[in-house]
C-alpha cells in the first residue's frame, strides 16, 4: 500500500499480500524465537479441552491472553533487532529502551500466565 507520508509503496490495497505478510512474520517469530514456539504450544495444550467441551467464554479468554502476550513479544523482538541494528556498541539510552520493551512484554506474560493457570485448573476439574 502506498505511504502517503513517505511516498514509498505501491498503490492500492491487496488483502492477500497483507495476509501473507501476516504469516511470513508470525512464522518467522515461531521459528527463530523459541519464547513465542512454546507459548503457542501450551496455550494449544489448554485450548483444545476447553473447546473439546464448548467453554466458549474461557476459549476466547485464551485467544485474548494468547494473541496479546504474542504480539507484546514479536514488538519486543522487533524493538531490540531495531536497537541493535542501529546501535552496535553498548548505549545507556538503548539499554533503556530495551528494557522497557521487555517489561511489557513481562507484564502481559503475567497475564498470560495467570490466565492459562485458572484455565488449566478448571480443566483439570473437568477430568
Amino acid at each position: 500500500m502506498k505511504n502517503k507520508f513517505l511516498n514509498t509503496g505501491e498503490y492500492g490495497y491487496h488483502p492477500l499480500r497483507k495476509f501473507k505478510i501476516i504469516l511470513s512474520g508470525l512464522r518467522y517469530a515461531v521459528i527463530y524465537d523459541f519464547s513465542v514456539m512454546y507459548k503457542i504450544i501450551i496455550s494449544i495444550l489448554i485450548f483444545i479441552p476447553v473447546v473439546i467441551f464448548k467453554e466458549w467464554l474461557d476459549a476466547s479468554l485464551i485467544i485474548l491472553a494468547t494473541g496479546v502476550m504474542l504480539a507484546a513479544e514479536m514488538f519486543n523482538s522487533a524493538i531490540e533487532a531495531i536497537c541493535d541494528f542501529m546501535e552496535t556498541r553498548h548505549n545507556e539510552k538503548i539499554k533503556i529502551i530495551k528494557d522497557i520493551a521487555a517489561s511489557a512484554t513481562g507484564v502481559t506474560i503475567f497475564v498470560w500466565i495467570v490466565v492459562i493457570c485458572i484455565e488449566a485448573i478448571e480443566v483439570g476439574k473437568i477430568f
